[in-house]
């Protein structure tokens, strides 16, 4: 191998070795850690849905999942579904911009069953889910998701 080579495959494992300590610090800071697709429209249950995307430990590269569905007919509330129990667990409050997180006992598969003081006052976002570190969950994004205006001004 040529000295010119040598030199190019130093400052690639250099160039690697740097891109992937800020890749992890990133991640720390959770710019990649948790995520929110774009919200879609399901015409069979008439409600939108984002699809929240989240690692519960920095250093595994795999992704869980939860749903996050908006009725229109309850428009101040946007509502945490988890897809493996097959249950809601928690609404974020359009209005109040707080979250409220369902005690285990109240969780159903069934949103009707869930009765309205089951949903303790609006507060903080909750920790990432399955989690141990304490970052908090990103608010659920909003910007695409259709009539939020009306979702907001609604008593």
């Amino acid at each position: 191998m040529s000295r010119f080579a040598k030199r190019i495959c130093q400052f690639c494992l250099i160039a690697a070795s740097i891109f992937a300590f800020n890749s992890a610090t990133t991640a720390e800071a959770g710019g990649y850690r948790q995520t929110y697709s774009s919200w879609n429209y399901h015409p069979t249950r008439s409600y939108y849905y984002t699809t929240y995307r989240y690692r519960p430990v920095v250093s595994v590269p795999t992704y869980h999942h939860h749903y996050c569905i908006h009725y229109p007919s309850r428009p101040r509330y946007v509502y945490y579904y988890n897809p493996v129990r097959r249950v809601y667990w928690g609404r974020y409050d359009l209005q109040e911009a707080g979250y409220s997180m369902l005690k285990k006992e109240d969780q159903k598969s069934d949103l009707e069953a869930i009765p309205e003081s089951a949903f303790p006052k609006p507060s903080e976002m909750p920790p990432i889910p399955e989690s141990s570190d304490g970052v908090a969950m990103a608010k659920p994004e909003l910007k695409d998701l259709p009539k939020v205006e009306a979702a907001v001004d609604t008593p």
